[in-house]
């Protein structure tokens, strides 16, 4: 087993969509997204963000761009206009998201 944070297998973008927030890792090449698809489930990032969040995760794959795209339920406090939090848009989600590790069968590089 390796433990592999997920900035060794791809790349994340977010943004903020209301009170919540939109999360796409995108993998770098085919065996990252096997292994993103296999071992980065909606629970996994759920559990990431649990002192952020207050809603279910749900996972949307996007095979043709080798990405999934997470939406992350009333995690904005509110949204942008409503919120007190430093991030409000959800803009560092992505960076915070790439430090999550995962327990691999095998290490990736």
């Amino acid at each position: 087993m390796a433990r592999v944070p997920l900035w060794r297998l791809g790349f994340a973008r977010s943004g903020d969509k209301g009170r919540h927030t939109n999360v796409a890792v995108i993998a770098f090449d085919e065996h990252g997204y096997r292994l993103l698809r296999e071992h980065l489930t909606a629970e996994r990032v759920a559990a990431h963000f649990d002192r952020l969040a207050d809603g279910p995760v749900h996972r949307y794959d996007v095979p043709n761009l080798r990405a999934l795209n997470f939406v992350v339920h009333n995690s904005l406090g509110g949204g942008a206009s409503q919120s007190l939090r430093t991030d409000s848009q959800g803009k560092t989600h992505a960076n915070g998201l790439l430090h999550l590790e995962l327990d691999l069968p095998e290490d990736p590089a």
